[in-house]
């Protein structure tokens, strides 16, 4: 006889727990594809720079994004570029930088002026030197500049659009002085960053009497506008040059004659002292807060120091290579007299 069943039990006959989802999850386990590069997404930053760029080519007709660098010809590319893919010009600003830049037939492609700028001697030439060799002359309005100068940056009414700077290689720029019969004079930059510091080193350079400028491929700051403008055009009169590795370089300097003097201020000449300004010299400038690297003050054949004030921590790296280019400078003319 059958057992009575429990009251309230269910009767059905349900099996187990079945396996799976029956394919109701099968399309959510597809996947969605590789995710998007960070600039394809229009909410990540980097979407929103690529759209602001292609508004700002689409207004102005260029193909890259002012404030870029730009990588080199010499000694191995931007350098390591500075260049960011798909830049191909620079804006350069101000009225002595533009007027520097096409004084030296720069292959300017266009020349910015603002609308009722102030007519002075130095607009005129720039003027006439543009409509003579050819190139476009656009009136914009000064917000347009704004955007071109960049961020902190200063136009003073005028602006060109140049290809990127092309870097010499260092063995050139050395051949090239001994060919004139000059004593080399450069200038090495370990570690400055800072575009602004690489436009006054320039413009220090051309001041006395230096023949040019060597960066690393690496952690170096690049000739953009920002450069061109703190140098007040005088890229367009001092080559740079791009080293691979700045110790090889180095090396390869001295073994053809050039002294390299490093600038620190636990230096072990002093500057008034120095004893090498009448041969071919090449100054090594570090960054302001660590110095020189290990490698290129051991390559160094002396490192030279500034005497300043105990209450003064360091000199900015600007102002140390004015100093020390002056005193150069100094000596080879007493030596010539």
């Amino acid at each position: 006889m059958a057992k009575p069943g429990r009251p309230g039990a269910s009767k059905g006959n349900k099996k187990g727990p079945t396996k799976g989802t029956g394919g109701l999850g099968r399309k959510a386990l597809e996947g969605r594809g590789p995710t998007p590069k960070a600039e394809d997404r229009a909410w990540h930053p980097a979407g929103k720079r690529k759209a602001a760029a292609e508004r700002y080519a689409a207004a102005t007709g260029g193909k890259g994004r002012p404030g870029g660098s730009r990588p080199g010809s010499g000694g191995g590319g931007n350098r390591a570029p500075k260049a960011k893919a798909g830049d191909d010009t620079e804006n350069v600003t101000g009225r002595n930088s533009v007027l520097e830049a096409l004084r030296a037939k720069i292959p300017a492609t266009a020349f910015y002026i603002a609308q009722r700028v102030e007519m002075d001697d130095r607009v005129k030439e720039m003027l006439s030197i543009a409509t003579h060799r050819g190139i476009p002359v656009m009136e914009v309005t000064r917000p347009e500049l704004d955007r071109m100068a960049g961020f902190d940056g200063v136009h003073q009414g005028v602006a060109i659009k140049v290809p990127p700077y092309e870097y010499a290689h260092p063995q050139d720029l050395l051949e090239q002085v001994i060919d004139r019969g000059e004593v080399p004079l450069f200038v090495a930059l370990d570690g400055i960053t800072d575009p602004r510091n690489l436009g006054a080193i320039i413009r220090s350079t051309a001041a006395f009497g230096g023949q040019g400028i060597i960066l690393p491929q690496r952690r170096s700051a690049g000739v953009n506008s920002a450069a061109w403008k703190t140098s007040a055009g005088a890229v367009a009169r001092t080559p740079v040059a791009l080293a691979t590795n700045l110790t090889t370089q180095l090396k390869e300097f001295k073994k053809q004659g050039v002294f390299v003097l490093g600038l620190d201020g636990d230096g072990d000449v002093s500057l008034p002292e120095l004893q090498l300004a009448d041969r071919p010299v090449v100054i090594v400038v570090g960054s302001e807060g660590k110095g020189l690297s290990r490698l290129v003050s051991e390559t160094c054949d002396q490192i030279v120091s500034i005497p300043i004030s105990a209450a003064t921590e360091s000199l900015n790296a600007g102002i140390a290579t004015s100093v020390a280019l002056y005193q150069v400078a100094s000596l080879r003319a007493a030596k010539k007299n």
